[in-house]
């Protein structure tokens, strides 16, 4: 199946919130202002689009209005994975937070993603940490 992408692509808050709930295995309390936060508090996102426009995949690339930039929420969905759908998202990513002028793309994730965030993305070990401040819901 034909996928394309591109940056700052136009999504609608349902359907991203449909992805997000597929890919995540739960709801998002927030998803009918999905746009209007993506759009207000990212550098940029990447849209995957199977042929006939639904959405296949996402990425968001929040920053800190200089030179880092951080990967969010890589979604893609059930029928596309393992098709490099997810790979190409990263890509494109990178590529447009290098085109807004930062020098460095972070990540972190799961274990379970370990080999496609290293192996097929590129990125490097680093040390890191992370604190819980509120619970799931």
């Amino acid at each position: 199946m034909t996928i394309s992408y591109a940056w700052r692509a136009p999504f609608t808050s349902a359907e991203l919130s449909a992805l997000h709930a597929e890919g995540f295995g739960h709801p998002d309390d927030r998803e009918e202002h999905r746009w209007e936060r993506v759009n207000r508090h990212s550098l940029g996102w990447v849209c995957a689009r199977a042929a006939g426009g639904g959405l296949a995949g996402f990425v968001n690339v929040a920053w800190d209005g200089g030179e880092h930039a951080f990967v969010l929420d890589t979604l893609v969905a059930a029928a596309h994975r393992r098709a490099g759908v997810g790979t190409r998202l990263v890509e494109l990513a990178a590529s447009g937070a290098r085109a807004a002028g930062c020098a460095w793309l972070h990540v972190d994730f799961e274990p379970h993603l370990t080999g496609f965030y290293l192996d097929a993305c590129g990125f490097t070990p680093t040390g890191a940490g992370v604190q819980r401040l509120r619970g799931l819901s």
